[in-house]
């Protein structure tokens, strides 16, 4: 079997970040276009506490680490593609907080509290737990797949893509052994099994279960249940669950028995909608940025096949 590694990232403005055991690095191309490169040492608490490197615990922490490196590199790339100036930086702190909340605050109200809400108030499921769910991770599912699809009309969001397909065949051809090169990279997919885009279909999925079971227990107990009450108790689990979807991911990297090849392929195709085919030059930033991120290791990792087991 082959060996699995920590590799995999996340497409930023005109760049690619690259994450490996123990470093991240992120290349961009400035409006002049000279590739910047930005490299860190990166140890995760999985690796550093038993507790964190639990099943399930590990991929809440994971989901975080990976959203706070997200944002960081995201934010650096957007800074190089329009640099801020004078007084405007700390006017551009500001705005970037607001922006992280109204961001969490329109995912919470657009798949979870919008799909809870019509299903309670337009369905007489409310006192049915499985059913409530289903209809409702339903809803959720289909305003997730309408997101995707909307942004990627985008001009800016349509390149955006373009980077998270160079991500993925790069990964893909330091998965096969072959030597990196953009000739190389561009004859694999750009679709990847344990993409950003499968995970969160995936965590999704998982809720419409975990939920109904939750809502099974208050209703034992308290004998009764309303969308007050649900989101009381859904929201804080919602850690749980992507700690779930995490666990089913990596498994996917390994069986390939026909019940995770079913789960594989709903992801696979929204990433025809997140991932498309990308530019030589776009290609040659993502290679630039995975050589980066293992520095003087590269040479010995390569001629090698690996499972990559990051989600990117």
């Amino acid at each position: 079997m082959k060996p699995a590694i920590l590799v995999g990232g996340q497409a930023v403005i005109e760049g690619v970040m690259m994450r490996v055991p123990g470093a991240v690095a992120t290349a961009v191309r400035d409006p002049k276009g000279k590739i910047l490169i930005k490299r860190k040492s990166f140890s995760s608490i999985t690796e550093k506490s038993s507790f964190w490197k639990k099943p399930v615990l590990r991929g809440a922490a994971s989901l975080f680490e990976a959203m706070k490196i997200g944002y960081s590199t995201l934010q650096w790339s957007a800074d190089i593609a329009a640099p801020p100036e004078g007084p405007n930086k700390k006017q551009g702190k500001l705005a970037d907080i607001f922006t992280i909340f109204l961001s969490v605050g329109l995912a919470l109200f657009l798949f979870l509290i919008l799909p809870m809400w019509i299903t309670t108030k337009f369905l007489n499921v409310e006192k049915d737990a499985l059913w409530f769910n289903m209809i409702s991770g339903g809803f959720r599912i289909s305003f997730f797949v309408i997101y995707l699809a909307l942004i990627s009309l985008l001009k800016d969001v349509r390149r955006l893509f373009q980077y998270h397909g160079s991500e993925h065949r790069v990964v893909y051809n330091f998965e096969s052994g072959k030597e990196l090169t953009i000739q190389n990279a561009q004859s694999f997919p750009t679709q990847h099994p344990r993409c950003g885009t499968s995970f969160l279909f995936i965590v999704l999925l998982s809720a419409i279960l975990i939920f109904a079971v939750v809502d099974i227990i208050i209703i034992s107990v308290i004998g009764t249940i309303s969308l007050p009450i649900r989101l009381l108790f859904h929201i804080p689990i919602i850690p749980f669950v992507s700690g779930i979807g995490y666990e089913v991911i990596k498994l996917t990297a390994r069986k390939e028995s026909l019940i995770f090849r079913i789960l594989r392929k709903p992801g696979l195709w929204l990433q025809h909608i997140t991932t498309s085919h990308p530019e030589d030059e776009m290609v040659e930033v993502a290679i630039i940025a995975l050589k980066s991120a293992f520095g003087d290791e590269y040479e010995n990792m390569t001629g090698k096949e690996y499972i990559a087991e990051a989600i990117g």
